[in-house]
């Protein structure tokens, strides 16, 4: 063989010999064992990497300890760590990621010291932390927290060691349920100081009460849809149930809906035939009910609810000469005697008061004639009985209660407000309000001030026909209607004396609200005169357990 012959093979050989042993059958290839990544230097068992731009996903096998500094990626998403299911140890410290996802720590059972700190973390998920079941300290301290997701560390139940410190906490009801799990833990947990609100600035957590926040708040969220329009809703009790009367005008009903305690929701119950109603008002008179069914065409009547057989049985007609144009009913007892009162809004009616007298309902005094009424509010006032008439065309007026003639006679002008749709009363410890609603000007509310009512508080409204304070427990609130934009609540004010805005409903010309109270249920009934009559059930909400 020549020596030029020798190279020439050898250039040839080498590479056949390489493969030879490399895939022949009695050699396998054989897996190359992961390196340490470019970013990091590793021992046998840790690892320490800086300036990674993302997780390395290869380590040596083994590691157990995993320090990241300068880490240059903005978040740790969902099982990031998993191929280092062996870790003891990690810390991630002085990197520029701003948020945890759940589950970030996915399948580190073994996992026993966390330490996140001198990081931008501003977000964390409330499973950041979930299936570190052997973990025993955790830090977070230095970081740009200000809120905490409630039961963070519910799970981890052999949490010795909390560091928390060095972070900008609020101090609001979104960190009350921080306060309660500190307050029963064993874990130690260095103080933790409030950064926000200014009234908290510089106070522990640790030190903070319950009292210290009002963390109970509520929300009116849509209980029952009607399929139908409504310009009346009544709620009443007869016989230990509850019951809902609707005034239909489109439909031609006056409805009546009971409430399945069951079921837990409203169902059909009974349909008096009402071509034109305007009002449906029950009245539970001696053991008996009646229905009083306004129209504004073929007159008004009066039903009387009958068991064998159940139905509503017409008992009565109203005066059409003195009733032309109802426009709302009301019923009230004074003195003993039961009595309602028909608001008319024609131009040649007049409103009416009608008695009970055991047989039926019949004229007692016409009111405020020529007037235009809308809406007419019986209350007390210094202990005299007073009817406060709203009218289309006048100013609202105020009539008292003379004993002695068994008649109301005018007493006074409420205020020099005309386009006052409707006036309603309320109390507020003791104290007696009043708003007056108005379909074009703001509305307004009143105080009694032992004299006269003054004005207190200005609320906007437009398009405004309905109003309707009422409490629940302890909270006081009013619903303002709106014709051109949505229906407003608000809740009333201790600290300020005032109403504030609390929530909006989308409510498409509300005529009328009621409120039933149910089986441990408040429900906020609304007629809407073009869109589907709805009911808002009351909901309590912890702003503290979020």
């Amino acid at each position: 063989m020549t020596p030029e012959l020798g190279r020439g093979w050898g250039r040839l050989c080498w590479p056949l010999v390489c493969l030879c042993l490399l895939g022949g059958s009695d050699a396998r290839r054989a897996p190359k064992s992961p390196r340490c990544p470019a970013t990091c230097s590793c021992t046998k068992d840790s690892a320490f990497c800086v300036d990674s731009r993302a997780i390395p996903k290869s380590f040596p096998p083994g590691i157990s300890s995993l320090t990241m500094v300068n880490a240059a990626f903005t978040s740790i998403p969902e099982g990031a760590f998993t191929h280092l299911h062996l870790l003891q140890f990690l810390l991630l410290n002085s990197n520029s990621f701003t948020a945890i996802s759940d589950d970030a720590f996915a399948g580190l059972s073994r996992l026993q010291y966390l330490f996140i700190e001198n990081n931008d973390i501003r977000t964390l998920s409330r499973f950041t932390f979930r299936g570190l079941k052997s973990l025993t300290h955790l830090s977070l301290s230095n970081n740009n927290l200000q809120q905490l997701p409630s039961g963070l560390f519910g799970h981890l139940d052999v949490l010795t060691d909390l560091d928390l410190r060095g972070n900008s906490f609020r101090c609001d009801c979104k960190i009350k349920w921080l306060m309660d799990w500190m307050e029963k833990t064993n874990t130690s947990v260095p103080a933790v100081y409030c950064a926000s609100p200014f009234d908290f600035q510089g106070r522990r957590v640790q030190d903070l009460t319950p009292r210290d926040f009002n963390c109970i708040s509520a929300d009116f969220a849509v209980f029952a849809t009607f399929p139908f329009h409504s310009v009346s809703v009544e709620s009443y009790e007869f016989n230990g149930d509850q019951f809902v009367t609707f005034a239909q005008p489109d439909s031609g009903f006056c409805s009546v809906y009971v409430w399945d305690h069951v079921e837990t929701a409203f169902r059909g119950f009974q349909n008096i035939t009402s071509r034109s109603a305007v009002y449906c008002k029950p009245a539970v008179i001696d053991g008996g009910l009646y229905l009083v069914v306004a129209q504004l065409f073929g007159g008004s009547h009066i039903y009387r609810w009958e068991e064998d057989p159940q139905r509503f049985v017409k008992i009565q007609d109203i005066d059409s000469a003195r009733v032309r144009k109802p426009n709302f009913v009301d019923a009230f007892q004074l003195d003993g005697e039961w009595f309602f009162i028909v608001a008319d809004s024609s131009k040649a009616g007049s409103t009416t008061i009608y008695r009970w007298n055991s047989n039926g309902f019949y004229s007692h005094q016409s009111l405020h004639p020529w007037h235009r009424d809308t809406h007419a509010e019986f209350l007390e006032v210094a202990g005299k009985p007073r009817l406060i008439l709203s009218s289309a065309s006048r100013p609202p007026v105020v009539y008292q209660w003379n004993r002695s003639q068994k008649q109301f006679s005018f007493f006074s002008q409420i205020s020099d407000l005309a386009d006052v749709q409707m006036v309603k009363h309320f109390r507020v410890r003791k104290v007696l309000y009043l708003c007056l609603t108005r379909f074009i000007g703001d509305s307004k509310i009143l105080r009694w001030e032992g004299q006269r009512f003054v004005e207190v508080q200005v609320l906007p409204s437009r398009g405004s026909m309905a109003v309707y304070p009422f409490t629940v427990g302890l909270r006081q609130y009013l619903v303002l209607g709106s014709d051109f934009s949505f229906s407003r609540v608000y809740l009333w004010d201790d600290l300020t004396q005032r109403f504030q805005p609390f929530q909006e409903l989308n409510l498409r010309a509300p005529r009328a609200f009621s409120l039933l109270s149910v089986d441990n249920k408040d429900v906020l009934l609304a007629a809407s005169f073009k869109g589907n009559t709805l009911a808002y059930q009351h909901l309590v909400v912890d702003l503290g357990a979020k």
